[in-house]
């Protein structure tokens, strides 16, 4: 395999554990559009939340309110106020093994960049509260690339601004199927799913994850061959 020069990972459930904290701000989010639990039109966005995990937060809200501008950007709003006010309440905490896997790439001279669907001013919020600014190389939303996941720009923009050679130099690790659609788009040479978010096993090879593991701490050895990663099964 082509030796890896950057890793990609993904932001929430992957790196911080943060799933029930933005499950309930979009849960807020719509219920200022009128859809609230208990309703089958809370039942029917919900499921599309889970489905479209990974993507740009507003078209997430524009898949639920197609042809509504408007109530998508309001939306939009409050799912960022809900989060944003979360972390100000209880913080955020990194999955375990988090931030020794990103001392162990730094170390191996694999440079590292976090890709999220988050807007720019939500995941300032995020990096000011984990304070992990001198264990990255770089943050990508996307504003920054023009298209969120499942589209490969988040990728490709961190291979042009970290000046990678060759994209199967890349190694993406996230926790959804949007991930792994993204990672795989972008020409990576290596693709994890990890089984600490959102989707299933399937779910992740079904986006075209190459290799599954248990936790971001496994990614280091899985990348360095330091230990044995669960091969996908075609």
């Amino acid at each position: 395999m082509t030796p890896v020069r950057l890793a990609c990972l993904d932001l929430a459930g992957t790196t911080i554990g943060d799933v029930a904290m933005v499950e309930r701000a979009f849960a807020e989010a719509i219920a200022t559009q009128g859809i609230v639990p208990g309703t089958s039109a809370y039942a029917r966005a919900m499921v599309h939340v889970h489905r479209s995990r990974g993507c740009p937060k507003i078209d997430v809200f524009r898949g639920i309110f197609p042809d509504n501008e408007a109530r998508a950007q309001a939306a939009n709003l409050t799912f960022e106020r809900s989060y944003e006010g979360a972390i100000e309440r209880t913080g955020l905490i990194p999955l375990p093994g988090t931030v020794e896997a990103l001392e162990k790439l730094r170390a191996a001279d694999i440079q590292v960049a976090l890709i999220t669907g988050f807007s720019r001013g939500t995941l300032g919020r995020v990096l000011a509260a984990l304070g992990w600014h001198d264990k990255l190389n770089l943050a990508i939303c996307p504003e920054d690339a023009g298209r969120g996941r499942p589209y490969p720009d988040m990728v490709l923009t961190a291979v042009l601004k970290l000046g990678i050679d060759d994209v199967r130099q890349v190694a993406v690790a996230g926790d959804s199927e949007n991930d792994m659609i993204s990672g795989r788009r972008a020409g990576a040479g290596l693709v994890a799913g990890v089984l600490t978010g959102v989707h299933s096993r399937e779910r992740l090879l079904g986006g075209g994850a190459t290799h599954i593991i248990d936790s971001i701490a496994d990614f280091p050895g899985l990348l360095l061959g330091h230990q044995q990663a669960i091969p996908a099964i075609r």
